[in-house]
């Protein structure tokens, strides 16, 4: 059987080298490109980042890579987004007084994680909602974090079940002791997105890779 192919969208931030190897150990035909047609074309699209929000939409703006992302997912075709990846398909986020416009995926602002001590780092265990497929077998796994912004409440309503995304949670620490709850990943339709490292996870995080491409070979 051929591997699906993955594109790993090169828009100037993220650990690529790493998620490509990552997305290849996984059991992908892998691609680092910022080519339009070739994000649109691929089985699969991850979207990396790291570093400021507002630079990492100015550089995915730069190559149009909303528009990818959005054509994506209104043919049903299948996105990963990682770490500030993943926060930029929320709608907004605020860092330093800056509000900057993301991709608004989904609603809600990324914001500075409200914690005795950030950056947030090291491993986590999550809590995974019933019926997850990215978590499937992984439920109790530990994933790695590190980031000092996150989405502190999930603001999306739904009275549609089947529909309805399902939303990941974890802390950075006990709140009873100061610490924050955040979003820690979503599974929306085609939608993915985690704000852990897969690539830095260790086998927990290639068992959620493979697990988002065995969705690719499905779809």
């Amino acid at each position: 059987m051929t591997a699906p192919s993955v594109v790993v969208l090169d828009y100037g931030s993220g650990n690529l080298r790493s998620a490509v190897r990552a997305v290849e150990r996984a059991g992908a035909s892998v691609t680092l490109t910022s080519d339009f047609q070739e994000a649109l074309d691929a089985d699969g699209l991850l979207v990396p980042g790291v570093g400021a929000y507002a630079a990492c939409m100015a550089g995915l703006r730069a190559l149009k890579g909303e528009r990818i992302i959005g054509r994506r997912l209104a043919g049903g075709r299948p996105v990963l987004g990682i770490c500030v990846g993943m926060q930029i398909l929320f709608a907004r986020g605020v860092e330093h007084g800056v509000e900057t416009e993301g991709c608004d995926e989904w609603p809600g602002v990324v914001e500075r994680l409200q914690s005795p001590i950030v950056p947030h780092m090291g491993w986590n265990t999550v809590e995974v909602p019933e019926g997850s497929r990215a978590f499937a077998g992984l439920e109790d796994e530990r994933f790695y974090f590190v980031h000092s912004y996150g989405v502190r409440s999930w603001d999306l309503v739904t009275n549609d079940r089947t529909t309805a995304p399902l939303v990941t949670w974890t802390e950075t620490g006990p709140v009873t002791e100061g610490g924050d709850r955040f979003v820690a990943a979503v599974e929306n339709g085609p939608l993915w997105a985690t704000q852990f490292h897969p690539e830095k996870s260790g086998d927990a995080g290639a068992g959620l890779l493979r697990n988002w491409i065995q969705t690719l070979k499905a779809a």
